[in-house]
């Protein structure tokens, strides 16, 4: 099986690739680097030829509204359009969950676009909604911060390791489309007050978490079930405390 993965080079991408190729099929990791550009559509007949799945895994490089929003839209049509050329039987997508209860943001506006776009192609498709990755609490502590203090919503969050996303997508490649949405989380619900200061611990940053029903995650107010997963969501195995007990010693963070 030829399997295309958009975004081939990233943290899932790269992960996603290493499982496939060791299964036996042909994977090719497309991304500008590699002479792959969904936005400019350049290499992307090519790249598609003969393939039965594409793996979209792409995500924009501004995540200010209007210029995330052009970007998955142009980048869908992009490889909709060469998927369909090439005769592709399963187009999947790497979503988030909570994306159609976060619409006050802009880029969870622009992943709506992209999903839109992908379930009005014809195209055989499996769109997989995950939880935030353990990798992303670092630059969610970041968004929040204003000197010493990072104000963060009390919500639950449920973090998933970039490892259980991969097993996930890999395995989704090789199985039949859905035609629909399946879920993914961590294997925990912890609220982003209390896991923000596990991390911050870690590293040896002297920042202090502050509680506020108000702080903004990306633009937007959170409740309590705004970032985790619904019933029947396929749960991952690492918990946010194991994995931060395996990564390497960090300094504070910038």
């Amino acid at each position: 099986m030829k399997i295309v993965i958009i975004g081939g080079t990233g943290l899932i991408g790269s992960k996603t690739v290493e499982r496939l190729r060791s299964k036996g099929h042909e994977v090719l990791a497309a991304s500008p680097n590699s002479g792959v550009d969904t936005i400019t559509g350049k290499g992307l007949a090519e790249a598609l030829a003969g393939a039965d799945v594409v793996l979209d895994l792409a995500n924009s490089p501004s995540f200010e509204d209007k210029a995330v929003l052009e970007f998955f839209q142009t980048s869908g049509r992009n490889l909709l359009k060469a998927a369909a050329a090439a005769g592709v039987k399963h187009h999947i997508a790497l979503s988030i969950v909570g994306m159609e209860r976060l619409q006050g943001s802009g880029y969870m506006r622009a992943k709506m676009a992209q999903e839109q776009l992908i379930k009005a192609s014809g195209i055989p498709y499996t769109i997989v909604h995950s939880t935030q990755f353990h990798e992303f609490m670092a630059g969610i502590a970041q968004s929040g911060t204003s000197g010493q203090m990072v104000h963060l919503s009390p919500a639950y969050v449920q973090p998933i390791a970039s490892d259980d996303v991969a097993d996930v997508m890999a395995e989704v490649a090789l199985a039949a489309p859905v035609n629909g949405t399946i879920e993914i989380g961590g294997p925990e619900k912890i609220r982003l007050t209390d896991i923000v200061p596990h991390l911050l611990k870690a590293t040896n940053d002297p920042r202090q978490v502050m509680a506020d029903p108000h702080a903004r995650y990306f633009g937007v107010e959170l409740e309590d079930n705004s970032l985790v997963t619904g019933t029947g969501a396929r749960l991952g195995r690492i918990r946010f405390d194991d994995w931060l007990s395996r990564q390497p010693a960090q300094k504070k963070s910038a």
